[in-house]
């Protein structure tokens, strides 16, 4: 769950708080878990909400941009592949907080652009729009952390 927390989060401080909040209100509730479904699958979603609930009290709207522009535009998959999953969490943590939320959401827990728009308050449009420059970052960051990391081994080579 300690992942699921560090994905939301801007830092590790802020995922051990999370962490600790959902688990909170797991034991609180307990008593409502319907045994349909899997238990990890309920505490999973207590930590997704808990991390939202956080991000809404702290969210500011921002305008929404002209998704056809950003579309289309992602990192190849060779590149990504050559990432440990530690080194893309990281690089999704220096994500803005609304793109990085709406990322999480969309590519990471499959939710819809109008659930993701309803979970955070936004319009489906402006889902659209965050994911899309939520890529655009994370290409950019994926193709300078390669380029980094090339040069760092040619130059220990």
């Amino acid at each position: 769950m300690f992942a699921v927390c560090l994905r939301y989060s801007k830092d590790k401080s802020e995922a051990e708080d999370n962490l600790q909040e959902g688990f909170i209100r797991v034991f609180s509730k307990i008593n409502d878990f319907a045994f349909k479904g899997s238990f990890e699958g309920w505490v999973r979603k207590i930590m997704v909400n808990i991390s939202l609930e956080k991000y809404r009290k702290q969210m500011i709207l921002q305008p929404v941009e002209d998704v056809r522009i950003l579309e289309n535009k992602w990192v190849e998959d060779e590149a990504v592949e050559k990432i440990s999953e530690n080194e893309l969490i990281a690089i999704i943590q220096e994500l803005p907080p609304r793109y990085r939320m709406v990322f999480n959401l969309y590519a990471i827990e499959g939710y819809s652009h109008k659930e993701v728009a309803n979970e955070l308050g936004i319009n489906e449009g402006t889902s659209k729009s965050n994911l899309a420059r939520a890529r655009l970052i994370l290409k950019e960051k994926i193709e300078n952390y390669m380029r980094i990391r090339e040069a760092n081994n040619q130059f220990s080579a």
